[in-house]
């Protein structure tokens, strides 16, 4: 796992996605139909009962795993509500420590799903992590990437400051496409962090692969 996790990412493409604006229009332009399961919708029911009692800001980390990047953002913001979503029940269920942040919630749920709700209910972000996906680097698996999926015109439309890393960098410059045909200005440029968020980025870091980060202001469109 420790070997795989360190290698670099082997694409059969060498720039960005020849029909990458045409999907990423036409998710803009067409809302997903897709029926939502019923977990996320528990899921999303128990997120909105523990953020009334909290009433803290909202820090989303999406794609959280077993929720590491999850509980050193609660450390790091403790004026914040962090919340972290992963599809994998093994995962979030992998024991790391016995003390969880109190302003710590980690979900099981479908993202695709659950970011629908949040914006169906208006709810919004301050900041939204996505750290270190899978990023499907076959062409054929455009539409499995945050910003060629359905999903992308709701990540967008949930606001806030968005942060995505990767070692991947073509993948980040097709998501900073992406948001700039949704009106959307991002910077992306090469990271060295100081403090690792999740066990991903330690492997890559110290396996000598460049870090790239893509951040943006979603409340900030052209």
């Amino acid at each position: 796992m420790t070997e795989q996790l360190s290698r670099s990412v082997v694409s059969n493409q060498s720039g960005p996605h020849a029909r990458l604006e045409q999907t990423v229009r036409r998710h803009l332009a067409h809302v997903s139909q897709k029926p939502i399961a019923d977990h996320t919708r528990a899921a999303f029911k128990r997120m909105v009962s523990w953020l009334k009692d909290s009433k803290l800001p909202l820090i989303l980390d999406a794609c959280c795993g077993v929720g590491d990047s999850s509980r050193n953002l609660a450390r790091a913001f403790p004026g914040h509500s962090v919340v972290g979503v992963d599809k994998s029940l093994k995962r979030l269920s992998t024991q790391r420590e016995k003390d969880e942040p109190e302003n710590l919630l980690l979900l099981r749920a479908d993202l695709n799903d659950f970011y629908r709700l949040c914006v169906r209910q208006r709810l919004r972000v301050e900041q939204h992590f996505i750290l270190y996906p899978n990023p499907w680097p076959k062409a054929a698996h455009l539409g499995r990437r945050w910003h060629g999926a359905a999903a992308f015109a709701d990540i967008v439309a949930l606001g806030g400051r968005l942060e995505l890393r990767s070692n991947w960098r073509l993948y980040l410059e097709e998501f900073q496409i992406a948001l700039g045909i949704a009106g959307v200005v991002s910077d992306l440029t090469i990271y060295s962090p100081e403090v690792f968020l999740t066990p991903f980025e330690a492997k890559y870091h110290q396996s000598g692969q460049a870090i790239w980060r893509l951040v943006a202001d979603m409340n900030n469109t052209r």
